[in-house]
């Protein structure tokens, strides 16, 4: 089965607008999503990015307006600014590469929908995913069954290398931010981008 390949941050909101509409395309396209998790704070410094906290203050208030509209449209119901944006990456990122490595092993499990769980959890409901308490269900709700020991490989120095690994490759395949998608080699950067992602898929078909 063919891929698509999928640069986020577990804790962007911009991803989590994408994140149901390509879950829908991966199916109807017959294609298997590789979740890649990265973390912005390491990709953007070397593509000349800001960090959060350094970009100017009407940058960021844009940033948010636009992405509460495009909610809007979508019929997402966004918010502005949750209390637990901020906080620890390693286990909602490591979550996502454990679910995956389970799947591949055989186990049963939706990583898809796992990831969104993920990034709603944050920015529909305001928990904290680096909460075990909060990403334990979400786990069991996605089909896995032991959640217990998958956050604990989610939070081993195995995966948690290879989300270094992602950062580094994301890196030099010229990921400029999150949601990142690949079709084959193609390169979109964007949720606002799903539409020539289809056109790509449809294409390749």
């Amino acid at each position: 089965m063919k891929t698509i390949d999928y640069y986020y941050s577990t804790r962007s909101n911009f991803t989590l607008l994408g994140a149901e509409r390509l879950n829908a395309l991966a199916k109807k396209y017959n294609r298997r999503i590789i979740h890649r998790p990265i973390l912005l704070s390491v990709i953007m410094p070397p593509i000349g990015g800001q960090p959060f906290g350094e970009r100017p203050p009407l940058r960021s208030l844009y940033s948010m307006t636009d992405a509460l509209r495009y909610a809007r449209h979508l019929g997402i119901k966004l918010l502005r600014e949750p209390v637990h944006h901020d906080g620890p990456v390693e286990l909602p990122s490591g979550i996502v590469i454990a679910a995956q490595r389970a799947v591949t092993r055989g186990e049963k499990g939706d990583v898809d929908a796992l990831s969104l769980a993920v990034l709603s959890a944050l920015w529909i409901e305001d928990r904290d995913i680096a909460d075990r308490a909060v990403i334990g269900p979400l786990c069991a709700k996605a089909g896995f069954a032991d959640p217990e020991a998958l956050m604990d490989e989610a939070l081993s120095e195995n995966v948690q290398a290879e989300l270094a690994r992602n950062c580094r490759e994301a890196i030099i395949r010229g990921v400029l931010g999150a949601p990142t998608y690949f079709v084959d080699d193609e390169n979109f950067y964007g949720q606002d981008r799903l539409d020539f992602v289809e056109r790509a898929l449809i294409s390749a078909a």
